[in-house]
């Protein structure tokens, strides 16, 4: 019997341009199947939109969704990332390029609120991110997407007082103020008419503002600890 040829006995490896031909359908598949979710989501909430519906959105079978995602909350926190990460972009990029302190903060601020009045913003992350997710999931999350910005605003702010803070101080000054703006946007994405309650939010954050700036264009020393404790200084009498 005639011996195989030595090309029959060698499996044929995929071109190059064939892997990437896949690897590009793999990744569309992908974000259709996001796409069609985070709309799916928006519109129906998370326990309502069924996968049938997603799939068939977005062309594809149940198989391929499985492929990408383990089930139903893989795909909402795919969702949710995506979300949280367009709308830290955003606001990035209101904050580029500003160098004025105040003015970074107030530009920020502006485009955070306008961010969490939107109905994909309201529904994934504000009221069924935390339900779906888990709190500490759920916050594990947003720090990841947005403290970043709340960190350059506040580092920004601070700096311009003639301070000497170290980083875990101004970390505790960032941390304490993005649990404030979390709160602050759900109570907007939740109000029954969210461009006041932006307009308070943002009225408010304003005079918080306009005091360290007072402190600064004064040079006013930050108060320390036991100052802000009543009969602090009598503690150890």
């Amino acid at each position: 019997m005639a011996k195989a040829s030595v090309s029959k006995l060698v499996p044929k490896v995929p071109s190059v341009a064939g892997a990437t031909r896949r690897a590009a359908y793999s990744a569309s598949t992908k974000r259709a199947l996001i796409d069609v979710a985070e709309e799916r989501f928006t519109e129906a909430g998370y326990a309502s939109a069924s996968l049938d519906a997603i799939v068939s959105g977005a062309r594809v079978t149940k198989g391929a969704l499985y492929h990408h995602f383990s089930g139903k909350q893989a795909l909402f926190e795919a969702v949710f990332e995506r979300v949280e990460q367009d709308a830290s972009k955003r606001i990035q990029k209101a904050l580029k390029g500003k160098k004025d302190p105040w003015n970074k903060a107030r530009e920020g601020l502006r485009a955070f609120l306008v961010v969490v009045q939107e109905p994909a913003y309201r529904r994934i992350v504000i009221q069924e991110g935390p339900a779906v997710l888990g709190y500490e999931r759920y916050r594990e999350q947003e720090e990841r997407s947005t403290f970043a910005n709340v960190l350059e605003i506040v580092r920004s702010v601070l700096e311009a007082g003639k301070w000497e803070l170290d980083d875990p101080m101004v970390q505790t000054y960032a941390r304490i103020f993005f649990g404030a703006m979390s709160s602050a946007g759900e109570s907007v994405a939740s109000a029954l008419d969210p461009e006041e309650a932006a307009v308070r939010v943002e009225g408010a954050v304003a005079f918080l503002l306009a005091g360290v700036q007072l402190m600064v264009e004064n040079g006013l020393p930050l108060p320390n600890a036991l100052a802000a404790v009543p009969g602090g200084d009598d503690r150890e009498n």
